[in-house]
């Protein structure tokens, strides 16, 4: 069996790190705890769970604390969560098959992270991280925001997810403030920072200053794939921001250079149609959303509702606007096996057992 340390980094956690460590507590083989100025409880809810407490001074950098905890590491494995991560009970079992039966020629294992919920809990928002990563096998984390792990050797990716649930809001500022900072001190950000930059500027209202970023990054053909296709994206909703439909319409077609449609930028297309009242156009790219197969290990961000609820709850109501009320209600029933207790969905049943019954 793989041997797995959890190595954490953490400041004024005190609302959420007992629920994180007891999730996965039973699960590793030891914990490691990286305080990075904590002045509440912090210190003391983990030397519950471990003796392996350490400090290392804030320095605006994720990848230098996450490299610190790393080392510190003695398992097989190192594996990595944020405070207010946990481990749900179906996925605890999946961690321990995967621990049980894990190769050792493995480098890193990706594993699912939800971070994006609807009122039921059903995920909206997922996309894979690398999770374990071989100990003393040579990869460190880069970035000072937005940190990653390039893999390398042999990648296997797990079944267990990580479910991110926050519990209050952290710093809207800092990203932005640590990039601007770099930027001062002359520092050129390498292409994947460069991209969070621009996300962190359009979270900032900046849309004429992101799109700028998010241009050049295009411009300059360093992105990945992934990374490309969201930066159109972006560049797509600071055009629709600043009152440029057009470019926006085109930013989003841009997608296509560089891989097959995604769901969810034909549900973009499908909406910039919609909102034109144009809706045959609409119908068509949500219908064509339906037809896209759904793969969460190429690595983006996934938005499962594309890839069946939404497009399906939007063609009811293009198909509304047009009058066939037929085709209308079945596409709201496939909408309905997605989603059974959407309000929308009952709303909508309850408008159809209004009309007069239509001939066959």
């Amino acid at each position: 069996m793989a041997s797995v340390s959890l190595c954490m980094i953490v400041k004024n956690e005190e609302d959420v790190l007992e629920r994180c460590l007891e999730s996965i507590a039973g699960l590793v083989d030891e914990i490691i705890i990286v305080d990075t100025g904590s002045t509440d409880r912090t210190r003391e809810i983990a030397a519950r769970f471990t003796g392996q407490i350490f400090d290392f001074p804030w320095q605006d950098d994720f990848s230098a604390a996450r490299n610190e905890s790393f080392s510190h590491g003695s398992m097989d494995y190192c594996m990595w969560l944020d405070a207010d991560d946990v481990l749900l009970e179906e996925d605890q079992t999946a961690f321990l098959e995967l621990k049980e039966t894990l190769d050792p020629a493995v480098s890193v294992v990706m594993a699912p992270y939800h971070t994006g919920f609807d009122e039921s809990g059903r995920v909206t928002f997922s996309y894979y991280r690398e999770r374990l990563i071989k100990n003393r096998a040579g990869m460190r984390w880069a970035g000072a925001v937005h940190e990653a792990i390039a893999p390398i050797g042999k990648i296997l990716y797990g079944d267990f997810a990580v479910t991110h649930r926050k519990t209050r809001p952290s710093d809207p500022d800092r990203n932005l403030r640590i990039y601007q900072a770099q930027l001062a001190a002359g520092k050129e950000l390498e292409p994947r920072q460069q991209f969070y930059y621009g996300r962190e500027l359009y979270y900032h209202s900046q849309w004429e200053e992101a799109l700028a970023v998010f241009q050049k990054f295009l411009a300059d053909g360093q992105g990945w794939v992934e990374n490309n296709i969201d930066a159109c994206c972006h560049c797509a909703y600071c055009h629709n921001e600043l009152g440029h439909a057009n470019e926006a319409l085109a930013a989003l077609f841009g997608t296509f250079v560089y891989d097959r449609p995604r769901a969810e930028v034909c549900c973009e297309i499908g909406q910039w149609f919609f909102q034109r009242d144009q809706y045959v156009q609409a119908a068509y790219w949500y219908a064509l959303a339906l037809t896209c197969v759904r793969d969460d290990r190429r690595g983006g961000f996934v938005s499962p509702d594309c890839y069946g609820y939404l497009p399906c709850i939007q063609l009811c109501v293009c198909y509304s606007r047009l009058g066939d009320w037929k085709r209308a209600e079945a596409f709201n029933e496939l909408a309905a096996s997605c989603k059974p207790d959407s309000p929308a969905v009952l709303q909508n049943r309850t408008f159809f057992q209004t009309l007069p019954e239509q001939p066959a």
